[in-house]
């Protein structure tokens, strides 16, 4: 199983954008990710298609299981 974590941005633009961490740390806090994307936009590190980010939307950890096949 993957997992990731996906914080989640809007833009200059009013628009949403997202930032993929993988293999995130586990036991995060909603506190501990709010704090980090404050950091990330204090100090306007990242930038998107729409503009430079300038506030929070959300995060969310996604869980992804991969089974291979076995084709012949």
């Amino acid at each position: 199983m993957a997992k990731s974590l996906e914080l989640q941005f809007i833009n200059l633009e009013g628009k949403s954008t997202n930032i993929g961490v993988d293999a995130p740390k586990e036991n995060l806090t909603a506190g501990e990710i709010s704090l980090a994307m404050d950091k990330i936009i204090a100090a306007n590190i990242f930038t998107s298609g729409g503009g430079d980010l300038v506030s929070k939307k959300g995060a969310r950890i996604v869980d992804r299981t991969v089974t291979d096949l076995e084709i012949k």
